[in-house]
């Protein structure tokens, strides 16, 4: 198992945080909020611990688990700090109404993000295709992923795995942005046919 640290103490940052642990992982969590930080450690259990924001990230594997309108301004304000580190890049770009993307056509969340980077971090686009209260719940959901690095992208595909969850890869970092409009596709779903946000998307593979 490995170390990995989640930076952001909102829904998904916990969801992804209690499967970590579970998975036997040692699981750092940071955020602005050190009280809160360290709340949400004593909840997890499993030895989780409290790292310092702006610090260098004990993990391998970072989580960012801050909205999209956050995500590149956090970048920046590590900046070094993240040199080297495998950036799981979990945010969504939909707008107010989830109704379409505040990205420009031709990039994305991730790559705005992968820019802000230093040259030896490397993001990988992964878990904004799933809700975190569905997340929590613990059942075996498919998550697709995409990245321009082959070792980040097994790397961070074996932590999915590790978490019970099915990683599916979908392409490059410029896939991301398919990635990120599924955001307003699960809405408009969870609103209207399926009638609940109790849902989550997958892929039925032949057997």
């Amino acid at each position: 198992m490995s170390s990995i640290s989640i930076i952001g103490l909102g829904g998904m940052g916990r969801a992804i945080g209690a499967r970590a642990v579970e998975g036997g992982h040692a699981v750092e969590l940071i955020g602005r909020d050190a009280a809160k930080a360290k709340d949400l450690a004593a909840a997890l259990g499993g030895g989780a611990t409290v790292g310092t924001f702006g610090a260098v990230p004990v993990g391998d594997i970072v989580v960012l688990a801050v909205p999209y309108a956050s995500a590149v301004p956090v970048v920046a304000q590590y900046g070094d700090a993240l040199a080297g580190k495998f950036i799981i890049d979990i945010s969504n770009t939909f707008n107010a109404d989830a109704t379409g993307l505040v990205i420009p056509e031709g990039t994305s969340g991730a790559q705005e993000i992968a820019k802000a980077v230093p040259a030896s971090a490397h993001v990988v686009k992964a878990f904004n295709t799933v809700f975190g209260h569905v997340l929590a719940q613990g059942r075996p959901l498919d998550v697709f992923f995409a990245g321009d690095d082959a070792r980040a992208k097994a790397d961070v595909s074996a932590f999915i795995e590790s978490l019970g969850l099915r990683p599916l890869d979908v392409g490059g970092l410029e896939m991301a942005r398919w990635l990120e409009g599924v955001g307003p596709l699960l809405m408009g779903l969870a609103r209207n046919g399926a009638a609940t946000f109790d849902i989550a998307l997958g892929v039925d593979l032949p057997g």
